[in-house]
């Protein structure tokens, strides 16, 4: 047998493989083992201190030793970290290189990202069919949930609430058009439809559960755990918002395999950063402007443009083009404020762009003289 494979069976074996642990994590770890630092992952974080699942048990530990001046920086629910054996109190000695991280923009006037979960092979988005769907939203999750690393899936949750087979099917399609290759699943957590196709994507890796209050995450949290290990309250009816039944992000193991992280309901989804993740959501408008005449074509007033073209004999949908300009205006916005290059570009751009403006109202002004 040779070294490699008994290192696999080794992390394979691990108490901590249920949690994710795998050869990948053993290797980066070598060097805090050395040091006589235990291995474990953060399960939940709170007010500097969280709990890590460790070989020997769930330990509480401190968390200043890891620069929490840095909001990027920070421990978060999903990580791998080096952990004091003993003493009391305990602490996070370092967090190991995150292979993925999901990060939003905060209310802050900095726009600071702050980090949400980390390490996530799938990023679940709940969507409630209790209300009607916010199609804008949908993609602004994807949009960060392809800019992590992650592979995103949409689940569409209280499906029992359409019995319509037709109208179920008119919503699917709304989504998937709105969702280039993301799986799209209905769910009724609460009688156990669809779960079963759900339960065996996330079974493998971790999985973080996203959505707004109301949406049934914690719902589905409780079915794909097999127990009620998340408070759940009922929405309200007039908006099918819920409260924050979960305040915390709270990593779980699943009985058939897989991880998941439950996270608080998110009103606020800034963008933060997310170029790639935007392109990624509006890949077939990326794909139309190959055909534009200008390279940097903004699919607004030039002529040539191949998006418009789209839009006008209904092969793009015009509020997906709309959707695509909010969200990389916001995510040029965001990136302005820390990047002077980018703030350069987007004032030669605004004073281009006025300049024509101008232009085309002297030449209408000039032909109604």
């Amino acid at each position: 047998m040779n070294l490699s494979s008994l290192s696999v069976s080794s992390a394979s074996s691990h108490p901590l493989a249920p949690y994710g642990w795998d050869e990948g994590w053993e290797a980066e770890f070598a060097p805090y083992a050395e040091q006589g630092l235990l291995p474990g992952r953060v399960v939940r974080v709170d007010r500097g201190q969280c709990d890590v699942v460790t070989a020997g048990g769930t330990v509480r530990a401190d968390t200043e030793f890891v620069v929490p001046r840095d909001p990027m920086k920070v421990v978060c629910t999903g990580d791998w970290v080096a952990v004091d054996p003993d003493g009391d109190p305990r602490y996070v000695r370092a967090y190991l290189p995150r292979r993925t991280a999901f990060v939003r923009s905060t209310s802050s006037k900095r726009s600071d990202g702050q980090i949400l979960a980390a390490n996530v092979d799938h990023a679940v988005v709940a969507v409630s069919l209790a209300v009607e769907l916010d199609l804008g939203r949908v993609e602004r999750f994807l949009a960060l949930a392809w800019e992590s690393g992650a592979q995103p899936v949409v689940v569409l949750t209280k499906a029992d609430l359409v019995p319509d087979p037709v109208t179920l099917a008119h919503l699917v399609q709304d989504v998937e058009t709105s969702a280039p290759g993301v799986p799209v699943l209905t769910v009724s957590a609460l009688h156990g439809e669809g779960l079963d196709v759900l339960v065996a994507l996330v079974g493998s890796g971790t999985s973080v559960l996203l959505g707004q209050s109301g949406a049934g995450k914690s719902t589905l949290a409780n079915a794909l755990v097999g127990a009620d290990v998340m408070d759940v309250r009922a929405a309200r009816d007039i908006d099918g918002k819920g409260r924050h039944t979960t305040t915390t992000r709270n990593l779980l193991a699943l009985p058939s395999g897989g991880v998941l992280i439950d996270t608080p309901g998110l009103r606020g989804v800034g963008l933060y950063d997310a170029e790639s993740g935007v392109g990624q959501v509006f890949a077939e408008i990326g794909e139309l402007a190959e055909r534009c005449r200008f390279h940097d074509c903004a699919h607004e007033t030039e002529p040539d443009c191949a998006v418009r073209s789209a839009v006008e004999n209904g092969q793009l949908p015009a509020r997906r083009l709309e959707s695509y300009r909010k969200l990389v205006r916001e995510n040029q916005w965001i990136v302005a404020k820390t990047d002077a290059r980018v703030r350069a570009e987007l004032r030669r751009d605004w004073k281009r762009k006025g300049a024509e403006g101008r232009a085309a109202m002297e030449i209408k002004r000039g032909r109604r003289g």
